[in-house]
């Protein structure tokens, strides 16, 4: 199969779910009476236009910088733990111990110089994330255990021991209201005065500068080190890679503790750049999920990543503004729900492109691959 030809078609394969998704959703809206073009144009309006003034609405493109921040280091999460050939499931609530530890840590050293307390307090948070996804990662290396019911109690589990850490246990000298703790010091915090007056105000923080770091990081690891090739390997046949002398115990366990540790960094940004604080969450954290849709959305690649979490924030951003055009929003996450849908079926927008762009030849080597694929075999992942 020509690889050119491969990877245009692997490049076009989000852009057409993504398509599909719009279409789909906006016949969605006008079997429901609402007008889909209006929806979509008060959508983009609403992030990009300053309605008042006519300009570029600068502070809702900070927004979209901060909601983007968080959900690239969950995909990131997601697509190393992918890559080693299983689903961690459990990102929410590895970014929900990042987010409570960095915040304690910054509440109990409230006079702490600068240059001490905001290092420590994302170490500190990025270590709960790793410390959560180490768990299932070693009942899965040693015990043979569904990473994908661990991880998904392992959510439960720690939103109600955050629940129960705010409540019963911080002192009451960093709790503000029952539930909800007192706002971290201007030293602890990501938010700097100069972003601020760059984007009118909103809340863009350095943390989508780290975003922008640790892409750059996971790629590396993932392509250009001895550990990102043993991750893969793991991850397409951790059998081969036993008898070639690798670990895949190990491997399992590194590869999970790197995912949490991203999550974490997930939860450190959101807590110590986006809100300041932390207030007890009545359900596990959106930006978990979401990078799990934003990974897969994105291919699991840096550029992907990076694209599809922008890509999602101002879908969740301006599907606020849908309102206005009296369309609800909860018609955004229908949309998002149905581009995931067409990347989840791949493999069809695969097979019409090999027939439609190709030869017939090469779609049914396509079809034949997908036909005859080993059910037990896993997928690494593209970082």
């Amino acid at each position: 199969m020509n690889n050119r030809s491969e990877k245009i078609r692997n490049g076009l394969v989000p852009i057409i779910a993504v398509l599909l998704g719009f279409l789909l959703g906006g016949l969605i809206m006008w079997i429901f009476g609402y007008d889909p073009v209006s929806g979509y144009q008060t959508m983009f309006r609403t992030v990009f236009v300053d309605l008042q003034n006519g300009g570029l609405n600068t502070r809702n493109i900070g927004e979209v910088f901060v909601s983007a921040g968080p959900l690239i280091f969950t995909a990131l999460g997601f697509a190393v733990a992918n890559s080693a050939g299983f689903f961690n499931i459990g990102l929410s609530g590895q970014a929900l111990c990042g987010w409570v530890a960095s915040v304690w840590v910054a509440l109990l050293l409230p006079d702490a110089p600068r240059l001490v307390v905001l290092p420590l307090a994302v170490v500190v948070g990025v270590l709960a994330g790793a410390i959560a996804a180490a768990i299932p990662g070693i009942l899965r290396a040693y015990f043979g255990t569904s990473e994908v019911i661990v991880t998904i109690m392992m959510n439960y589990i720690l939103l109600y021991v955050s629940t129960y850490l705010v409540n019963d246990v911080m002192g009451s000298n960093i709790i503000s209201t029952k539930g909800v703790t007192k706002a971290i010091s201007a030293n602890a915090s990501m938010q700097t005065s100069w972003l601020a007056a760059l984007s009118n105000g909103s809340r863009l923080n350095i943390g989508i500068f780290l975003a922008g770091i640790f892409l750059v990081l996971v790629w590396f690891l993932m392509k250009k080190t001895t550990l990102g090739f043993e991750i893969r390997s793991v991850g397409l046949n951790p059998f081969a890679s036993e008898y070639a002398g690798m670990s895949s115990k190990r491997t399992i366990i590194i590869s999970m503790v790197i995912s949490g540790a991203l999550a974490g960094f997930g939860g450190v940004v959101q807590g110590l750049g986006t809100f300041g604080n932390f207030f007890v969450q009545g359900s596990s954290l959106s930006i978990g999920f979401d990078g799990m849709a934003v990974s897969l959305l994105g291919g699991g690649s840096s550029i992907g990543i990076l694209l599809s979490a922008f890509l999602f924030s101002v879908l969740k951003l301006g599907g606020q503004g849908m309102q206005f055009a009296g369309i609800p929003s909860e018609l955004v996450d229908v949309d998002i729900a149905i581009i995931i849908f067409f990347v989840g079926i791949s493999f069809v927008i695969h097979y019409v492109l090999a027939k439609v762009f190709q030869s017939k030849k090469e779609a049914v080597v396509v079809k034949e691959l997908e036909d005859n694929g080993d059910e037990d075999s896993q997928k690494g992942g593209t970082i």
